[in-house]
């Protein structure tokens, strides 16, 4: 537990496509406007979460912090969300990394990335916590050699199986698009390393170097939904935002010895993100734990707030149904998902924290308003 005057606060960004971008677009707007966003210690994100969180980091510095609020978020961070969420980018980009030779679609993501969003900043160059009161910036990707969540962060990348370097330069487009190469549309993407730069591993394999020089990652999401696992350490509060797909019946599932690995893998993610979920609130409802979950399916009528910004009704309910594709999305269902974010945020801070937070401007995109 931290015993600094202020706070330890850690959010989780999900995954789930340009769906999860806006969505978790919506929660920054009102941490932002309330005046936690300067004080998060931790951002962990994976897929989705991880575009909106790149943003984030990539423009930090950009930020006009007064009073704990920055005056210039929707310049600065919004804008570029919204504008990139504008744009259909899976198709075109699957199909010319499966068509271009010695070149996947994954590279060809995270070269849209640098295009769009990030140009050629390295990881290291980031906004830092001790430089720029920036939190930690955490990417998660998969490794498909070893099975386990691979981090990008200001300061090193890790594995626990790798160990860990803090000496291999890493462009910020290409953690972006590690965490959010979901197969097999856009993985993998491969980074290569020099053995050379890293340390403690956690068993010395006598592979270890083949695997650390070149490293095949996929979607953040495989390992970890939701992208708690880097906040469930030393930080007095935890909060979830929660944009996944919610798990869809399928009456007539591929029958077919191929096709139907594609619905197995899905329950496989689904099961495990149920248990991460159901461990976490049972934490937060038993108080082992301090902090809040929120998802794109949560009733905000459940947090019995006499202040909510909305009500659940046919328009909220019909959000979690829209698809977690990289494609472009109508102003409406933008706006719609901007401020359903920022309204579960809103009822589930407080109402479940005690964190203060100064009060709503109004919906962050007031033509959608969510009724």
């Amino acid at each position: 537990m931290n015993t600094d005057q202020q706070p330890s606060i850690g959010l989780a960004l999900s995954g789930g496509g340009f769906r999860a971008a806006l969505f978790g677009l919506g929660t920054l707007w009102r941490l932002n406007e309330g005046g936690l966003l300067r004080r998060l210690t931790r951002i962990s994100s994976v897929s989705g979460g991880s575009i909106v969180a790149g943003v984030l980091a990539h423009r930090w510095r950009q930020l006009n912090f007064v009073d704990d609020q920055a005056s210039n978020f929707e310049e600065v961070v919004a804008q570029p969300v919204r504008e990139f969420c504008n744009q259909t980018i899976d198709v075109s980009t699957a199909l010319l990394g499966h068509l271009t030779p010695f070149r996947s679609s994954g590279e060809v993501l995270a070269r849209r990335y640098a295009k769009d969003l990030f140009g050629e900043t390295l990881l290291r160059q980031i906004a830092t916590p001790a430089e720029n009161h920036a939190p930690r910036f955490i990417f998660h990707a998969t490794n498909m050699q070893t099975g386990r969540s691979f981090r990008f962060r200001q300061d090193y990348i890790a594995d626990h199986v790798l160990g860990i370097s803090y000496k291999t330069d890493v462009p910020l487009a290409e953690a972006i698009a590690a965490s959010s190469a979901f197969p097999p549309i856009f993985s993998p993407v491969v980074l290569k390393t020099e053995t050379g730069a890293w340390e403690k591993p956690q068993r010395n394999l006598a592979n270890l170097d083949k695997l650390r020089h070149r490293i095949v990652l996929a979607d953040g999401r495989i390992h970890d939904n939701m992208g708690v696992e880097a906040l469930l350490d030393m930080l007095d509060f935890v909060l979830v935002s929660d944009a996944g797909a919610p798990f869809e019946i399928d009456e007539s599932p591929f029958e077919d010895d191929l096709l139907q690995l594609g619905r197995v893998r899905d329950i496989l993610i689904e099961q495990t993100r149920a248990l991460r979920k159901r461990s976490l609130i049972g934490d937060f409802e038993s108080g082992v734990r301090r902090g809040v979950y929120w998802g794109i399916g949560s009733a905000i009528d459940a947090f019995d707030d006499n202040d909510a910004l909305a009500s659940d009704n046919a328009v909220t309910a019909a959000l979690q149904d829209i698809p977690t594709r990289l494609k472009a999305f109508t102003a409406k269902e933008q706006g719609q998902l901007i401020n359903w974010g920022y309204a579960l945020t809103d009822s589930a801070l407080r109402t479940r924290t005690e964190l203060p937070l100064d009060a709503p401007h109004g919906w962050p995109v007031g033509e959608w308003p969510l009724h």
